[in-house]
C-alpha cells in the first residue's frame, strides 16, 4: 500500500474515532446543512447535498441525524445561510501541496487560524490556484480486500458507473466521477459487499516522497492539526510517505 493510501486509511480510522466524541458528527452535519440549504433537501437533484451525505454514512452517522440536518438546511436555519465554503492552498514540510476545504462564517478567523498553523507546523499558506491544480476531484469507493472478490466488485462497480477497480494493500479502491458515486456505492452493496467508505476526495495527479522521519512527523502533525480545526472539512494533500516510516509516526 503506498503511503498516501495508506494514510487515508489511518484518517479515516481516526475519523470513526472522532465520530464517538461527536466533533466530526458536527462538521458532516454542518455540511449537510449548508449543502440543503443552497441546493435543496432532494440529493438527487443536489450533488454537494448527496456527496454530503455519503460521506455521513461512511462514518456511520444515524439516519435521523441527517435527515434532521437536511431538514434544518431546507427551513429558515439562519446559521446555514452565514457560512460559506472556502479552499485554503499552502505547502507542508519538504514542499508538499495541501488543500485545506472549509465551512466558516467567519473567513477572518479562519484564515488566520489557518495561516497560523502552517507556520506552527513548518509549512505556509500560499495563494489561489498555487496547488490546486496538482489535484482532482473524484469519487473513492474502500472495500475490505479480505471480504470482496476482486472480479465480483469489479463487475458491480462498473455496473454503477466506476471509473476503475485498485487493489492496494488490505484495501480495493474505486474510482470514479464525483456525480457516481452513490451509484457506485449502491451497486457494490446491492452485489452484497460490504463497503468501508465512500466519499468525494482530492486525489493527487502525482505525489511527492517524504522519507525522512522528521519531516513525515511535522507533515502528519500539521495535517493533524489542521483536521483539529471546527470549521476545516477536509484536508488533502499529495505527499507519500513510505510505510514503515508512516507507521512510525502516525501512531
Amino acid at each position: 500500500m503506498s503511503g498516501h493510501s495508506k494514510w487515508s486509511t489511518i484518517k479515516h480510522q481516526k475519523g470513526a474515532a472522532d465520530a464517538k466524541r461527536g466533533k466530526l458528527f458536527t462538521k458532516l452535519s454542518k455540511a449537510i446543512i449548508v449543502a440543503a440549504k443552497e441546493g435543496g433537501p432532494d440529493p438527487a437533484g443536489n450533488l454537494s447535498l448527496q456527496n454530503a451525505i455519503e460521506k455521513a454514512k461512511s462514518y456511520s452517522m444515524p439516519k435521523d441525524t441527517i435527515e434532521r440536518a437536511i431538514a434544518r438546511g431546507a427551513g429558515t436555519d439562519a446559521d446555514a445561510a452565514a457560512y460559506e465554503t472556502i479552499l485554503y492552498e499552502g505547502y507542508g514540510p519538504d514542499g508538499v501541496a495541501v488543500l485545506v476545504e472549509a465551512l466558516t462564517d467567519n473567513r477572518n478567523r479562519t484564515a488566520s487560524d489557518v495561516r497560523h498553523t502552517f507556520s506552527k507546523h513548518g509549512g505556509n499558506l500560499g495563494t489561489t490556484g498555487a496547488v490546486a491544480w496538482l489535484f482532482e476531484r473524484r469519487g473513492v469507493v474502500l472495500v475490505d480486500a479480505d471480504g470482496a472478490d476482486e472480479d465480483e466488485l469489479t463487475l458491480a462497480a462498473a455496473e454503477g458507473g466506476a471509473d476503475d477497480v485498485e487493489r492496494d494493500g488490505s484495501v480495493f479502491q474505486v474510482f470514479s466521477a464525483p456525480e457516481a458515486l452513490t451509484a457506485v456505492r449502491e451497486a457494490i452493496e446491492a452485489a452484497g459487499i460490504e463497503v468501508q467508505s465512500a466519499e468525494l476526495t482530492m486525489i493527487p495527479k502525482t505525489t511527492v516522497e517524504v522519507a525522512d522521519e522528521a519531516s513525515a512527523k511535522k507533515l502528519i502533525r500539521l495535517i493533524e492539526a489542521l483536521e483539529d480545526n471546527d470549521d476545516v472539512q477536509d484536508v488533502s494533500s499529495n505527499f507519500d510517505i513510505p510505510e514503515q516510516v508512516l507507521e512510525a509516526v502516525a501512531g
